[in-house]
């Protein structure tokens, strides 16, 4: 185990700083608490525990997190701590415009500031949306006291016709039938109804889903709590007892930073390996390492990842959905798994105060179609590849479980889309030259271009394209896509055209090679006409004229290391500011 020990207890707390006194400061700290009817011996010196709630009706994933937040406080309560409840900024994945990646950041910086400037010893980190579990874990490494997440959970699956209907996956799959003209609206629109049937994030392996993972195999989550559905009785214990445990957290002074250690983040992508995980994965780990200050890279991503199989059977890389992956045993089994296979750091700390292995070494899998055995994985080499060539000096990711095996080594005629209004205007113009065996190019998505780096990488197809029966084309961009997406699909090109990358210069008819067993991406022209084309080029993309637009493009790192700000980059602590008054 990584030695963690406990700090002594009793010993005073950094809420007493607040609370622990007679001097005017401390008393009209307390008094003003007192108006919402807390009892004076709340103030004893015992652990004050923030309830860091996501909440919001804009953030359907999360609109139903004020019933774990009471949940959470129960178990507070009962551990002798005193909790409370505030909200932070809550990025939404389906409402947010042009994308929530680019509030990430905001809502990272809400959570740091909240944590340090106010009365808390600990937090309970109250996630559900693809956005939400990343930053407030970015936020809670930046500070550094006891923190733990809970994770709102998936909703239950979607039916149609007799069909399961997961969660964007679904959606993607029926715009591209409409178009090739195997569906109707009429249909669609029915099908509509099924897509969201309860409360809680997608159900298919999203990146909602994929982050709940992620904090459960960095062990900042108790195990077990990634995929119990978000209307199952469970998902309230689980709150109730995270509640009690980040009581005892303080106690012992268990901080990110125990947790969050190399192992940790090495574990992390052999799980998401594993279950077939998102790209946007690869992002946000890389943003929470430099929180911590682990030297963690896309090389480690492609590395680690490499010869992991996948083993979930879920969307989009194979047939089922959250539901059935709790039913069959959820992430502890997979955890397992990897361990069985000597790819498990077993000693790794997790928010329990023990190491990994203990956690998991006795589950069962009750479901081997759901959660299969390794000779049938649904990919052999699963994990995220990274892709490099003069196309991505500082790289590109490609998922291989949700890719076509006969497009992983492919050579095209690149068809070029200068950013997403161009791709709009003329993917549908049936006079586009563009076959099955072109490569679709589209320039100026990344964090800069659009600005925010939008999933909008999974391009749809032309519709005399889709409408041979052709489902899947090479398809590269700087942009993000959805986890529930699909496709033999390269993102996150690095550096991003935004900025002058050499994604930047790709012209019509160019030929681009995708070579993804020997990640290789190359344009195949001449690096004299290259370094020609960069130096002839100028930007299309100008700098907002203020606001946190501004700031997000002055401030803004690249994809391939994670596309935090580069000033929030480390961990600046929690030491209790100079007084108010």
């Amino acid at each position: 185990m990584s030695g963690f020990t406990p700090k002594p207890w009793p010993r005073k707390l950094r809420s007493q700083e607040w609370f622990g006194g007679t001097s005017r400061d401390h008393i009209y700290h307390r008094s003003w608490m007192k108006n919402q009817g807390l009892p004076a011996d709340l103030f004893d010196g015992r652990p004050v525990i923030g309830i860091c709630n996501t909440w919001s009706q804009l953030t359907p994933c999360n609109a139903h997190l004020r019933d774990l937040a009471e949940r959470v406080k129960h178990g507070i309560y009962e551990a002798g701590g005193l909790p409370l409840e505030f909200p932070v900024f809550s990025p939404g994945e389906s409402a947010l415009r042009p994308t929530a990646m680019m509030y990430r950041n905001l809502a990272a910086m809400d959570v740091e500031e909240a944590l340090r400037a106010n009365p808390l010893d600990g937090v309970v980190l109250l996630a559900g949306c693809d956005k939400t579990t990343p930053a407030l874990l970015m936020g809670a490494a930046s500070v550094d006291i006891p923190a733990i997440l809970v994770s709102g959970g998936p909703m239950l699956n979607g039916w149609f016709r007799g069909e399961r209907v997961g969660s964007g996956t679904a959606l993607w799959q029926m715009s591209e039938a409409i178009k090739a003209g195997t569906m109707s609206r009429d249909d669609f629109l029915d099908a509509e109804q099924a897509m969201s049937r309860s409360p809680g994030s997608c159900n298919t392996m999203g990146t909602a889903s994929t982050m709940a993972s992620m904090a459960e195999a960095l062990g900042m989550a108790l195990s077990g709590n990634a995929a119990i559905p978000a209307v199952d009785s469970r998902r309230r214990v689980m709150a109730h007892l995270s509640g009690r445990r980040i009581v005892q957290m303080v106690k012992d002074d268990l901080k990110p930073s125990d947790i969050l250690t190399r192992r940790a983040f090495e574990n992390a992508v052999r799980v998401n390996g594993a279950i077939g995980g998102s790209t946007n994965a690869v992002i946000h780990l890389l943003a929470i390492a430099g929180r911590v200050g682990i030297d963690f890279t896309l090389e480690d991503w492609d590395r680690l990842g490499r010869d992991v199989p996948t083993i979930v059977n879920l969307m989009p890389s194979g047939k089922y959905l959250m539901e059935e992956f709790f039913y069959a045993g959820g992430l502890p089994v997979v955890i397992k798994r990897l361990g069985e296979g000597g790819l498990l750091h077993k000693d790794a700390l997790t928010v329990s105060g023990g190491p990994i292995w203990d956690e998991v070494k006795d589950v069962k899998n009750w479901n081997d179609d759901v959660i299969r055995p390794v000779e049938r994985a649904l990919t052999p080499q699963g994990g995220i590849a990274v892709l490099r060539g003069n196309l991505a000096p500082k790289g590109a990711v490609l998922k291989p479980s949700a890719a076509s095996p006969h497009l992983m080594h492919h050579r095209g005629r690149a068809v070029v889309f200068e950013d997403i209004n161009d791709y709009k205007a003329k993917i549908n113009d049936e006079a586009l030259d563009v076959d099955e065996s072109c490569v679709l190019v589209l320039k100026n998505c990344g964090p800069r271009g659009y600005p925010g780096m939008a999933e909008v990488g999974n391009m749809g197809l032309p519709p005399k394209v889709l409408r041979k029966g052709i489902t899947d084309m090479v398809r590269i961009s700087d942009a993000r896509m959805s986890g529930t997406a699909y496709g033999t699909v390269v993102l996150h090109t690095s550096p991003e055209a935004a900025v002058g990358g050499p994604l930047a210069v790709v012209r019509n008819g160019d030929v681009i090679e995708l070579d993804v067993p020997n990640r290789r991406l190359h344009l195949d022209i001449s690096e004299a006409e290259l370094g020609r084309r960069l130096a002839e080029w100028r930007p299309i993309v100008h700098r907002p004229e203020g606001g946190y637009a501004q700031l997000f493009h002055d401030h803004v790192q690249g994809a391939d290391t994670g596309a935090d700000f580069d000033f929030l980059k480390g961990c600046r602590g929690s030491a209790v500011g100079r007084d108010s008054h």
